[in-house]
């Protein structure tokens, strides 16, 4: 549910402004005065919210509806309880999130934790750093020699912006967050703990065991990259590690040096990228995706959840599995395992 202790909503939206917001058709134009002021699952609703119903699967939620007014697709539209705005959207998903980034936009984006403005009297900021006006680096938080600060940046507190490092406008760094050797845009929200710019994992082998091989690329995050809580990007060797505009990144995420994204893709969390793979735009890979050394991954494709990849995949396709292949196949196996399962099972010998 919608705290209001975490989440004020930012004002009262009514139905009317909804559909104009959104581009949504609101079906009965009587119910454009109803008062929207909080966000809720279609399963539980309540007074004052807007929810959403989208798929087949969750038709039958149309009907049994507690809300203010919902979003949904034309076909759902007549099924709605009597007294509830009906607002028709193709992507009622997606009108969903742009309300909500308006009704709660410091969840879009986070905000200040201690609603300090300007430089905290209690961060550390060395005297050649450059912290645009505008910025806002709170308690506790350490701004190396040389660093740059964006305007509407704002610096959590603990967190770490290391000597050189150039962080954008508008962004984003969470408490305790570390950022070393990097070159950031702008709107770019790091999470909390996150670690961007360590050392990869670079050894050969020597005389009396693993010697390290110096890492001394760059980190380069462009513009509206997102990266998750506890996520670790490693800098290159010598060339630099890339994660294009656009791409989000969950929590729990390992990239390791030398690794190039492209735009505009979905890392899910607990995946890991080892050193020197190549993601082209587009890309979508499900939770726990691991993807070996020096590989590509072509623009468009989609990675299942949990696949091991040993090989390159080519744009556009659909893989899963460990090792993974063209998901067509990974299925064509597993009915071909459950069917001699099964045969076994039944004591014929898989002979039918």
């Amino acid at each position: 549910m919608t705290d209001p202790v975490f989440f004020a909503p930012s004002r009262r939206y009514t139905a009317g402004e909804v559909a104009n917001l959104t581009g949504s058709v609101l079906v009965d134009s009587d119910l454009s005065d109803i008062s929207i002021e909080a966000l809720a699952p279609a399963s539980e609703g309540g007074e004052h919210a807007l929810v959403f119903v989208d798929g087949r699967r969750n038709f039958a939620l149309m009907q049994s509806l507690r809300a203010a007014a919902v979003l949904c697709p034309a076909e759902f539209a007549g099924k709605a309880p009597a007294g509830i705005a009906v607002l028709v959207h193709p992507r009622p998903q997606q009108a969903f999130a742009m309300v909500g980034r308006l009704l709660f936009p410091a969840a879009a984006t986070p905000a200040p934790m201690t609603g300090e403005t300007g430089i905290s009297p209690h961060a550390h900021v060395d005297p050649s750093a450059h912290v645009e006006a505008g910025a806002i680096v709170e308690t506790g938080a350490i701004i190396g020699p040389r660093a740059s600060i964006g305007s509407g940046t704002v610096i959590a507190p603990h967190a770490v912006i290391g000597p050189s490092c150039q962080f954008g406008r508008d962004g984003y760094v969470g408490p305790g967050a570390s950022i070393q050797y990097a070159l950031i845009g702008n709107r770019v929200i790091i999470h909390g703990g996150a670690r961007i710019g360590q050392d990869g994992f670079g050894f050969v082998a020597g005389a009396k065991g693993p010697e390290r091989v110096p890492q001394i690329g760059r980190v380069i995050i462009q513009d509206d990259v997102e990266i998750g809580s506890n996520t670790t990007v490693d800098r290159g060797a010598m060339s630099d590690t890339i994660i294009g505009q656009g791409t989000k990144i969950d929590n729990l995420v390992q990239i390791a040096h030398n690794v190039r994204i492209g735009r505009n893709c979905i890392i899910a969390g607990l995946s890991g990228i080892s050193g020197s793979v190549t993601v082209g735009d587009n890309v979508t890979m499900g939770g726990g995706v691991g993807l070996a050394d020096h590989l590509t991954i072509g623009t468009g494709a989609k990675l299942a959840a949990r696949s091991g990849f040993m090989s390159n995949v080519p744009a556009g396709e659909i893989w899963g599995g460990y090792p993974a292949q063209p998901m067509a196949e990974a299925m064509r196996e597993i009915a071909a395992l459950r069917r001699l399962a099964r045969a076994r099972k039944s004591g014929d010998g898989g002979k039918n």
